[in-house]
């Protein structure tokens, strides 16, 4: 098996030296790692050039302004039987490509979904890694057992090339191109694997400006494709229905109810977040033993403020995107901090 792996970038002059070197450094090297450069105007090509003939790049001038765009582009040029999508800002776990192979030797699996973990950085990261480590953990094995990935994170993907040239490939209509590429495997009734052990270290907002543009980018698109794909090809199967059901129903309806609830009654309110502040102590505990970090036990004061927050943000989104039909379409970049 011969395996590609594709990493678009844009001003990633913090982070691209250290995701090659995680990247070249595998325990089952890759055959080939296609870089594309989207018009970077920082020290990006500079750093590209140290590696010389390990690497592959493609330079785009100008700037696309969108990954989905700077992924398509690149996939031309990627050679292997599969390829590993990750991004600039992440480092690969020395693993993950001998994890991915062994993973699709398993011919009814076309793709893998891997398990991203949050570099720590400040009280935002922690409170995202417990994000990703509940929803890992909990929600995306139970996925896996209902046989319907939401999504395979664009930073911890592998796919068989030639089906997902062929069959998926890349859009540009939404802001969450791997959501979209998900839905359209589940619809074309292909298996997706979840692997926990296939891990990638990804940068997450450290500011509150970048995580609630990082945030709105998440739910605006997720509503676009939920919008696009909302059919009975992917609503025939009850699992499908009762999981989006869950996701998206009960989103709004616990999103309105949180922030509604303290100006009808308070005390009832206060009896809530009681009943919040137990659930987290006993997921912050568990999330504290599996990753081995300390700064988790702190989730049920500081994540109380961004529970609000993800709760604002994802009703502003379903207003725009779903009730008044206001498509965004517009890429944010984050933010990043050397690594």
């Amino acid at each position: 098996m011969k395996i590609s792996v594709l990493i678009p970038c844009h001003n990633e002059e913090k982070s691209i030296r250290a995701c090659l070197r995680s990247a070249l450094n595998q325990t089952r090297p890759p055959d080939q790692i296609v870089v594309v450069n989207d018009g970077s105007t920082d020290r990006t090509p500079q750093i590209l050039k140290e590696f010389g003939r390990k690497i592959k790049v493609v330079n785009i001038y100008p700037a696309t302004g969108n990954k989905s765009y700077a992924q398509e582009h690149g996939l031309k040029y990627v050679t292997g039987d599969v390829f590993v999508s990750t991004d600039a800002d992440t480092i690969l776990d020395k693993n993950l490509v001998e994890k991915i192979e062994t993973d699709l030797k398993d011919e009814r699996f076309v793709a893998v979904a891997g398990y991203v973990r949050s570099i720590r950085h400040n009280w935002l990261t922690t409170c995202r890694a417990y994000d990703y480590i509940i929803g890992q953990n909990i929600h995306k094995l139970a996925q896996s057992g209902l046989n319907f990935i939401l999504v395979i994170p664009g930073a911890a993907g592998a796919f068989r090339t030639e089906i997902f040239k062929k069959a998926i490939g890349f859009d540009h209509d939404t802001l969450t191109e791997d959501l979209d590429f998900t839905y359209k495997l589940h619809k074309q009734g292909y298996r997706i694997k979840y692997d926990p052990k296939a891990v990638v270290y990804t940068q997450d907002p450290t500011t509150l400006k970048s995580y609630i543009n990082q945030m709105r980018r998440w739910y605006s698109g997720g509503w676009q494709n939920l919008l696009k794909h909302f059919d009975w090809q992917l609503l025939g199967d009850p699992r499908r229905a009762l999981e989006l059901s869950l996701i998206y129903i009960e989103g709004v309806v616990f999103s309105i109810l949180l922030l509604v609830l303290p100006l009808i009654n308070i005390f009832f309110t206060a009896k809530l977040l009681l009943a919040y502040l137990l659930v987290t102590t006993i997921q912050a505990s568990y999330a504290t033993i599996k990753e081995k970090r300390l700064d988790l036990l702190l989730v049920p004061v500081i994540y109380l403020p961004i529970m609000y927050l993800n709760a604002a943000v994802f009703l502003e989104q379903f207003f725009k995107e779903f009730v008044f039909r206001r498509r965004n379409l517009v890429w944010f970049h984050p933010e990043r901090i050397a690594i």
